[in-house]
């Protein structure tokens, strides 16, 4: 192995060191998601999901899709979710917790607007 995939192994985990790109990682695994969704599971800013979304994007952890005025985020490879659940197994954490995002109720987007209208009709 040269010193060169060294370096990449070691960006991997050092994008994976930071708490609240795990987590929004862990929130885009069941599917792709804006930032309203992602918001809302978290409970982080905006600006600061946004951030954390751009550093995942240059390290092709996610990718965008513009849907006219939303932009969804998905995760590239599902093989970074196995690397985390090997980090959870590993320190005994629990596995099997819940990780759906749920709609926000002033979010224009279209899987908002659907969700709410599922709940409520």
């Amino acid at each position: 192995m040269s010193e060169y995939n060294h370096k990449e192994i070691a960006q991997l985990f050092k994008i994976l060191s930071n708490p609240g790109r795990v987590a929004i990682l862990e929130a885009l695994r069941d599917d792709e998601h804006c930032v309203c969704h992602i918001e809302n599971r978290l409970k982080y800013r905006q600006a600061y999901i946004s951030q954390q979304l751009i550093l995942l994007r240059e390290a092709g952890l996610v990718e965008d899709r513009r849907d006219g005025w939303n932009i969804y985020y998905r995760v590239t490879s599902s093989e970074v979710f196995g690397l985390i659940d090997t980090a959870r197994t590993a320190l005994k954490l629990p596995t099997d917790f819940k990780r759906k995002v749920t709609a926000s109720d002033n979010c224009p987007c279209p899987k908002c607007n659907q969700l709410l209208t599922n709940v409520s009709g």
